[in-house]
């Protein structure tokens, strides 16, 4: 009972979480352009989420007379739902799950995140949206495997897929120094996975109606909307605890997230969108080749580790 309320108490500030990461993310882009924010719905803004949730969980839905009607009403459902689940590995050790193997579920899940957007363009029965969900899915398969490459380099080095032993081990120093490129790329792949600007090929907001989701309105809209920024902030969270290690219980940790939170935004604002054809190129030439030697030197390292230990052993 006491897991379930405490499960129920952090989805519920996550939902609000998001409803605020809106807010600041309009109020950031508004500065950016020199222009104001929201600022009108509460003390400075601060009731323009809810009215926000308000118009579009009360707008009219119009029901497709074509398209694969169960499939197409429920994938948005699912996608809300995975994108939660990632929360439920927070490592807290009090009331809260503690996966020991965390991490591993993490991946499970970020992969199957993919067939919302994939069934989602698909079931709508829509040229536009079936072309926005394979350029959505193209995409992510390309930086998954970099993204996935980069946490298994973590997890050889740690040996260990328990989240709460990540703080032990950058205790005295954090993994992003001696792991530098592989924390900027590692980056760089969260904002393809999360299909913000630059990567933004999923919606392509400039210049197209919309992507996957061009069919979806009201009610069905905004749980895309809420997926897509509850990955964005868990994945914040998990760029700061795996490669900016700090005490969980501190408020240092948490500004290190809200630092990045900001870096989405900021990014948003000031890059313009990479080409189709460069961004395939980035991940397969580039981001690809960097992530595998990496990873053949983290293993070669730990062997050479090993065998020194048990050749002192044998001494």
């Amino acid at each position: 009972m006491c897991m379930s309320v405490s499960i129920l108490f952090e989805l519920i500030i996550i939902l609000l979480g998001v409803a605020f990461f809106t807010l600041f993310e309009r109020k950031v882009l508004g500065y950016i352009q020199f222009r104001k924010g929201p600022n009108s719905v509460g003390i400075l803004g601060l009731l323009q989420p809810f009215s926000d949730a308000l118009k579009l969980f009360s707008k009219e839905y119009f029901f497709l007379g074509f398209g694969n009607y169960f499939i197409y009403y429920f994938i948005p459902i699912v996608g809300l739902t995975v994108s939660l689940l990632f929360w439920l590995v927070y490592p807290m050790p009090l009331n809260f799950m503690n996966f020991v193997l965390g991490l591993l579920f993490f991946l499970c899940c970020s992969g199957v995140g993919v067939y919302s957007i994939m069934i989602s363009g698909w079931s709508s029965n829509s040229i536009y949206s079936l072309l926005g969900s394979m350029r959505s899915i193209a995409q992510s398969i390309s930086y998954e495997v970099c993204f996935f490459l980069i946490i298994l380099c973590l997890v050889v080095y740690v040996e260990d897929f328990n989240l709460m032993n990540y703080f032990s081990f950058q205790e005295y120093i954090w993994f992003f120094f001696f792991c530098y490129p592989l924390a900027l790329i590692f980056f760089s792949c969260c904002l393809a996975e999360t299909n913000r600007s630059p990567y933004d090929f999923s919606e392509g907001e400039s210049e197209l109606v919309s992507g996957f989701n061009v069919e979806y309105s009201s009610f069905m809209f905004s749980l895309f909307f809420l997926s897509e920024y509850s990955n964005m902030l868990f994945l914040s969270f998990f760029m700061t605890l795996i490669f900016f290690g700090s005490n969980l219980f501190s408020f240092v940790f948490y500004f290190k997230v809200m630092g990045f939170v900001y870096l989405f935004i900021w990014i948003r604002g000031t890059f313009p969108r990479y080409r189709y054809d460069k961004l395939m190129y980035l991940s397969w030439k580039c981001y690809l080749p960097v992530s595998m030697n990496f990873f053949l030197y983290f293993i070669s390292m730990k062997i050479f580790l090993y065998f020194i230990f048990f050749s002192n052993m044998n001494n």
